[in-house]
């Protein structure tokens, strides 16, 4: 059944008081952002969809991620910031999107807390990248993600300090860092709900 009608109570305002952060100190400064965690619900099964960025970014360019990026002034909250920039960057109308919920902030080590907003989508999703941002849109199916056995940690020296992070490599995409670690806790807070349900 594509959509699992547990799924909305398993994602649920999770990030009351918690926080999950990358393996390394964050820096003091913490700069508000927020990314959608789009699952789509295919006949077949659910799937979430990411993007790959763009090589000539000065950030973050050719890596994996979700849609999103910072909390604007004119953004009501994490909700509206990472529909906002899901629309800015693939083209997928707020209206598409039920929202289901939050996951825990997660802090990265570059500065941001990122509020992860989790939305069902139902296609057809009509998506229009932004060529200047995403190199692509591409969806990896739910039970790889939940299979722990795709869960990789690893490390790489960074400044002469050794940094651990996750990974979950997918048919040529490599989906690490915090998009990984996301996906993590995603695993975690449906899991959780699963065994209490």
């Amino acid at each position: 059944m594509a959509r699992d009608p547990r799924i909305a109570a398993r994602i649920e305002a999770t990030a009351e008081g918690r926080l999950v952060s990358s393996m390394v100190p964050p820096p003091r400064m913490q700069i508000p952002a927020a990314v959608l965690v789009p699952l789509v619900a295919h006949a077949d099964g659910l799937t979430v969809l990411l993007t790959r960025r763009t090589a000539h970014l000065a950030k973050h360019a050719g890596q994996v991620s979700f849609p999103g990026g910072r909390i604007e002034e004119e953004d009501e909250d994490a909700v509206a910031a990472a529909l906002r920039e899901t629309e800015e960057e693939v083209g997928l109308p707020p209206d598409k999107v039920e929202i289901l919920g939050r996951l825990e902030d997660y802090i990265t080590s570059t500065g941001f807390r990122v509020t992860p907003v989790v939305g069902l989508v139902t296609p057809p999703l009509g998506l229009n990248p932004d060529p200047f941002e995403v190199a692509e849109a591409f969806e990896v199916p739910l039970s790889f993600i939940l299979d722990r056995s795709n869960h990789q940690r690893c490390s790489r020296l960074v400044e002469g300090r050794e940094r651990p992070f996750y990974a979950m490599p997918y048919q040529g995409h490599y989906i690490w860092g915090a998009t990984a670690g996301m996906l993590i806790n995603l695993c975690d807070v449906l899991e959780d709900r699963c065994a209490s349900s």
